[in-house]
């Protein structure tokens, strides 16, 4: 499996550029903005997020974990069980796509 680098968040100037790379793409605002309603197993944002493959979900949710915007709460049982939902970290961007999701609405109207 493929990693990503790790950034070296000291030498990053930009603090846009770092953000936009921890929260940008197409999937990871909808995966953090659904997540901001409740906790979610896997199946649940596969349904919820239409168009998303199911590898492309994986991928969002494990950079998601790795940079600490998601928690992973996986229990011991049979069938095993994943749910996922935002850590406090994670809270802290809600206000934010809610805020792009607004102006979103203004631009579909106008």
């Amino acid at each position: 499996m493929l990693t990503r680098p790790k950034r070296n968040v000291k030498n990053t100037k930009c603090p846009l550029t770092l953000s936009l790379e921890v929260i940008g793409g197409k999937w990871k605002p909808l995966i953090i903005y659904n997540l901001s309603k409740s906790k979610k197993r896997f199946g649940q944002l596969d349904a919820i997020i239409p168009g998303i493959s199911r590898k492309v979900l994986t991928d969002q949710l494990n950079q998601l974990v790795t940079d600490q915007l998601v928690i992973r709460n996986a229990f011991a049982e049979t069938p095993p069980r994943v749910e996922y939902s935002l850590s406090e970290k994670g809270k802290e961007l809600v206000p934010l796509l809610k805020g792009i999701a607004k102006w979103g609405t203004y631009l579909v109207e106008k």
